[in-house]
């Protein structure tokens, strides 16, 4: 053989090792009990749904924060201003 006809017959066998590894890892999930995997999820999905609530509220509080400094820089403190009604989201 030559080295370029040998180096494609290790490619092939490299090929062939991977994908008998990726049909192994396929069959092992394919066996795995369904309810199992489902619960899994579950748990991601509400762990997942907690850390955006916080992020939210982190987002909210910050926002929130920023509007008060705003309205004591520019009313000059409690009972300054108009209320700020209008102000918000965007909205001046």
């Amino acid at each position: 053989l030559t080295p370029l006809e040998q180096e494609v017959l290790d490619e092939y066998a490299r090929l062939l090792n991977n994908m008998d590894q990726l049909s192994a890892s396929i069959a092992s999930l394919a066996t795995a009990p369904t309810a199992q995997l489902l619960d899994s999820l579950r748990e991601l999905e509400r762990k997942t749904g907690l850390v955006f609530t916080l992020l939210k509220a982190s987002v909210y509080s910050i926002v929130l924060q920023q509007q008060l400094e705003d309205e004591g820089q520019m009313g000059g403190g409690v009972g300054g201003g108009d209320g700020g009604g209008d102000r918000g989201y965007g909205g001046e």
